[in-house]
């Protein structure tokens, strides 16, 4: 009973995404059934917003700027390439940075600090990603108040937090919101359960040039052509790849000579399709689902050299320290990361004119 439940569940969710990306069939006339559901969501959202708009619910302001990177729609979208883009760029400026996340799939929940010998289990595999790679302190936690508190109370000389997903988490006060896209956009607009976003769109203010009381926010898009009013983020794999003991090898070192690759991403197609446009010949592809737990993954040694993601990296080279990570360079348009400084600087300034570590919004 159980595998046929978890089949009907498989197609059910095909359906359904089948129907958020507006294709039609089936999928689209259960989005219209479940479109009352959606509108409920919507009120209840709408209600929650308002009551931390109006000081109702409790808004946290951390002594430090907050900038959150996230996103509107189910699914990843590539939030975490671009926050480490992001902290890559302030480190670059001279910038103390720290990150915070609720570390998605770990088996944790309390408040703790990421260093690069954690465990994925324990903190998530994005936040290690992130500590590993940009080392920078890294705290997870399901407040991210809690987890910016004690993040700042053992690094003190940190001067702006970047949170990694949470543009729904509103008891964390920010100054300023990175909302990421896709290729779907916002898919056939409705809120869930009949479509795939979780707070309707667009959302006023959503440019960098806003006034009032309300948080700026800018658009980023990982794929596809932006519009006058977003930015393009330009995203290719590195030219090599790396093991765990940090040797490096030319991706065009393997020639024509079979490999195969893995990815436990949102779309790991994509990943293969990548590495493919870079001439590798794969014999072999796994797809694994996103965040899935890889500690007792099987490799056959036969199939080749295994080339596959740094998110997937952190969480195999414990098993296979002769995997082989492939990186993702993002590149964040320079007229953005001009406007992100200017409103960093100015959110920095009120922060030390202010007396007040906490307020109420």
């Amino acid at each position: 009973m159980s595998g046929r439940r978890q089949t009907l569940t498989l197609i059910l969710t095909q359906v359904l995404t089948q129907a958020w990306n507006g294709q039609g069939g089936w999928g689209q006339t259960l989005a219209f059934v479940l479109l009352p559901v959606s509108w409920l969501f919507e009120v209840l959202v709408a209600i929650r917003r308002a009551l931390y708009q109006h000081g109702f619910f409790k808004q946290e302001t951390l002594p430090v700027p907050v900038i959150v990177v996230g996103n509107v729609m189910v699914g990843g979208v590539g939030k975490t390439p671009i926050t480490m883009a992001l902290v890559n760029h302030f480190k670059a400026k001279g910038l103390r940075v720290g990150v915070l996340s609720r570390g998605y799939g770990r088996k944790t929940s309390s408040t703790l600090a990421v260093s690069p010998q954690s465990q994925s289990q324990n903190v998530g595999d994005e936040p290690l990603l992130i500590a590993r790679s940009c080392q920078v302190p890294v705290f997870v936690g399901n407040s991210r108040v809690d987890a910016g508190r004690a993040l700042l109370a053992l690094h003190p000389d940190v001067q702006v937090l970047v949170c990694d997903d949470g543009l729904q988490h509103w008891s964390l006060a920010r100054d300023l919101e990175l909302c990421v896209f896709d290729e779907r956009g916002v898919g056939n607009g409705h809120m869930l359960p009949a479509g795939p976003l979780r707070e309707p769109w667009p959302r006023k203010p959503w440019t960098l040039a806003s006034s009032g009381n309300d948080v700026p926010c800018c658009l980023l898009k990982t794929a596809g052509v932006a519009e006058p009013h977003e930015f393009a983020v330009q995203r290719r794999l590195a030219d090599f790849a790396v093991q765990a003991d940090g040797t490096q090898r030319a991706l065009s070192s393997w020639g024509q000579t079979p490999v195969q690759a893995l990815a436990g991403i949102v779309k790991p197609e994509q990943f293969f399709a990548m590495l493919r446009e870079q001439g590798l010949n794969l014999r072999h592809t796994q797809a694994l689902a996103d965040h899935a737990d890889l500690s007792q993954l099987n490799i056959n040694a036969a199939q080749g050299d295994v080339l596959c993601t740094e998110k997937d990296a952190v969480k195999i080279w414990a098993q296979h320290p002769h995997a082989w990570a492939v990186p993702l360079q993002t590149t964040l348009p320079n007229e953005l990361l001009a406007a992100i400084d200017v409103h960093l600087a100015a959110a920095q300034h009120a922060k030390l004119s202010s007396p007040h570590g906490h307020q109420t919004a």
